[in-house]
């Protein structure tokens, strides 16, 4: 593979220019390649001191001598590597000539990070070696250690997300939702947009959405890193009432709110049969296309059909039920309104989390899932890009800068 890839050197030379100017760290290479791969550049930067190998007779101030064994730091591990040997024309001490790729590749490198990486891409400990095969014959390199690396990475991605600040930010719209990790540890999680559409992780919190201390607790959080209660905002939740509360608790009531109509839909066809459900889903998305009033008033009609045989599924349809039309009534682009109608902005994230996360089979406790969690969602916010209908933000914000009563209730909390 080593000669192969010498030979084919046109496929690697961006790399060794690369390597040498150490703007690619030797883990991300082992990740990628493998170790023949190193060997092949480490070949090509030999072959940029001393030019091709030919046979015969030597020529040239700087000559091929050979290989030896070498060693690539990898934090404190090492990676064996075969290296060419170059020394100068001449006698005397002094000879040696070092191959620039090699020194680049002595430089230390963030294994915690690296491993970090390699496990937000779905790998377990389990998998390690059949992932990074050449990896797995780092001296010292266990699955336990990996596990101890990958557990302060994620510490530090845990203090990164709970350290920001957002006092720079005007965030006009904050989506509130839930996430369970094994079934049975929730983390609560708000994601922010600015006024420009750009999307922002502002916090997690341990706790599910229907805990009321969880979503209180997130949301002080958030007033201590910026996010103050100063402007009005536009909140969409998942439609716990816990977190209804927690809103109005801590940023008022005149913020405006909008309950996620995907999981009012998945709730009131949760109490249906399978005959009825897709009557009764496609008769509230219709109604959620009309004006505000218009369109209660066809839920409430719909309510009322389904009260004699179907109470609960009756009831869950009115709870909450004016503020499924919230966005309607701010008169806002058909795209932007489709975009603030739902809490999919965040279960989007969420579905990169579960894909990062997927393969772990044994959650230890809940700070385990905050952590991996929040890794995760760093992770995924690298591919975040502006919300849909983002060129007509200025018509929300212009709604949410009239200054509105506030309550003496509302300035004590």
């Amino acid at each position: 593979m080593t000669e192969f890839l010498a030979k084919e050197g046109q496929l690697l030379l961006p790399m060794v220019e690369l390597i040498e100017q150490a703007q690619v760290a030797v883990d991300a290479v082992i990740d990628v390649l493998g170790r023949a791969t190193i060997e092949a550049v480490l070949e090509l930067s030999a072959q940029a001191v001393a030019g091709p190998k030919h046979p015969g007779r030597p020529s040239g101030a700087v000559r091929w001598h050979g290989r030896q064994s070498g060693v690539v730091a990898l934090s404190n591990r090492k990676l064996k590597v075969e290296k060419p040997r170059l020394r100068r024309k001449g006698k005397g001490s002094g000879r040696e000539v070092e191959v620039p790729a090699y020194a680049a590749l002595q430089a230390d490198a963030r294994l915690g990070d690296t491993m970090l990486g390699i496990l937000m891409r779905g790998v377990s400990t389990r998998g390690y070696a059949e992932v990074l095969p050449e990896m797995a014959q780092t001296v010292g390199v266990s699955k336990s250690s990996v596990s101890r690396e990958f557990v302060e990475a994620s510490e530090r991605a845990l203090k990164a997300v709970a350290e920001r600040s957002f006092a720079a930010e005007d965030i006009l719209i904050v989506y509130l939702d839930g996430l369970v990790f094994g079934g049975r540890h929730h983390v609560l999680v708000a994601v922010g947009v600015d006024a420009e559409g750009h999307k922002h992780v502002l916090g997690l919190k341990e706790g599910a959405s229907e805990n009321a201390t969880a979503a209180k607790a997130l949301l002080e959080d958030l007033v201590a890193r910026g996010v103050k209660p100063g402007r009005r905002r536009l909140f969409v939740i998942d439609g716990s009432k816990a977190l209804r509360s927690a809103v109005e608790a801590v940023y008022g009531a005149h913020n405006p709110v909008q309950r996620c109509r995907a999981h009012k839909v998945r709730n009131v066809v949760d109490y249906l049969p399978e005959e009825l459900k897709g009557q009764v889903k496609a008769v509230m998305k219709a109604a959620f296309r009309l004006d505000a009033k218009a369109g209660m008033a066809k839920l409430e009609q719909q309510a009322k059909w389904l009260e004699k045989g179907y109470p609960s599924a009756a009831a869950s349809l009115r709870e909450g039920l004016e503020e499924l039309f919230t966005v309607n009534r701010l008169e806002l682009s058909a795209a932007l309104c489709r975009c603030l109608a739902t809490t999919n902005l965040i279960e989007s994230p969420h579905a990169g989390v579960r894909l990062r996360t997927g393969r772990v089979t044994r959650w230890q406790d809940p700070g385990m899932a905050v952590r991996w969690a929040a890794a995760a969602f760093l992770e995924t916010e690298h591919h975040f890009r502006r919300i849909m209908g983002y060129q007509d933000l200025w018509m929300l914000k212009a709604y949410l800068d009239v200054k509105k009563d506030v309550t003496s209730q509302e300035k004590v909390a």
